[in-house]
């Protein structure tokens, strides 16, 4: 019986999912939607399959009062007695201070769980929970590029990697943004059901998710440097991708003149901004035509171009083959790996 209890534990996954007042709630859905669709998919297979015990937790118990106007009423309160494999904290909107003073009666919690042993992700300004806490104290993080400045203030023991969209610190990760965090879910996904379930969500979640065939790569995602206007710039073009971007308009969200920043994004990334953007934006249309069955419109439009016989113009000069051919080219590549 010993035997058959300790096989029994080690196939559940105990995801545990802060709520507070103010949180932004895709920061939270987003993550149990993706870890519940794994599940889903892994009963689906009839193999042996991790169960996922999923628990919405607050201070006391009470809902919450969301970001978006509406509540969420969670399944326990921090004072109940459960264990937790993985503790997920959301973003907060706006200036994150307030809501961690007001729920200052989860730090020790916080600590305690780290004590246990317990993972950590934590979404853009939820970040501050885990500093407040002390658990980033002389290690890496980082958080949404507005509140770099307040986090270093408040913080000055954490190592705020400015220039990184997601850190790991042991079993402690943070994401500077929810799709930054959507990677780590996923990175999380594919340790706890594996690769194949993991590729299953990703190509679910695609609208969510930007790099849907590369591996995560913690901290190494960019090329590193130290302008950090230009780190900001690169993370507010991912965030906003569907958008129509020009640079003089990306100029001027950093203060900055068009001139004054094309050369310091230049001296920075070793490409222009307009060179960057259409990388990025064609990089994304690569895995959508790849890992999707989306209309050349709709993958124009995801990308940031309304336009589907201008995307198709630019798809062709940035790789050499139209959408339709690239997407038969990599698709035909793609059954005759899987059928060999």
């Amino acid at each position: 019986m010993a035997i058959l209890w300790y096989i029994a534990a080690t196939m559940t996954f105990n995801l545990t999912l802060v709520l507070c007042d103010n949180m932004l709630v895709s920061s939270t859905t987003l993550a149990a939607e993706i870890f519940q669709f794994a599940e889903a998919m892994a009963r689906a297979s009839r193999a042996p399959h991790t169960k996922l015990n999923l628990r919405w937790v607050s201070i006391d118990g009470k809902p919450v009062m969301t970001s978006a106007g509406f509540r969420l009423t969670p399944t326990h309160s921090i004072d109940d007695s459960f264990t937790s494999d993985l503790i997920h904290i959301p973003a907060l909107w706006r200036n994150p201070r307030p809501a961690v003073m007001k729920n200052l009666a989860c730090i020790p919690w916080l600590q305690e769980q780290h004590q246990r042993n317990s993972s950590f992700t934590a979404v853009g300004t939820g970040v501050c929970f885990l500093a407040e806490a002390g658990l980033l104290d002389d290690k890496p993080a980082t958080t949404h590029w507005h509140y770099f400045d307040q986090l270093q203030r408040s913080y000055p023991k954490v190592k705020l990697a400015r220039q990184h969209f997601t850190t790991q610190a042991g079993n402690i990760f943070c994401a500077a943004s929810i799709n930054a965090m959507a990677e780590l879910i996923m990175h999380q996904v594919e340790r706890i059901f594996g690769h194949v379930i993991a590729r299953q969500a990703q190509r679910n979640f695609f609208h969510e998710i930007r790099n849907l065939t590369e591996p995560l790569n913690l901290g190494d995602q960019h090329k590193t440097h130290s302008d950090e206007a230009i780190v900001q710039a690169q993370m507010w073009i991912q965030d906003n991708l569907s958008k129509q971007l020009t640079v003089p308009e990306l100029a001027a969200q950093f203060g900055m003149s068009t001139r004054t920043f094309n050369r310091r994004f230049v001296a920075a990334v070793a490409m222009t901004p307009g060179d960057y953007l259409t990388d990025v934006r064609m990089t994304f249309a690569c895995d959508l035509l790849k890992n999707t069955d989306l209309t050349i419109l709709g993958i124009a439009g995801y990308s940031g171009y309304n336009d589907a016989s201008w995307f198709s113009s630019r798809f062709k000069h940035w790789s050499g083959n139209s959408p339709k051919e690239y997407r038969n080219t990599v698709r035909g590549k793609l059954f005759s790996t899987e059928m060999t």
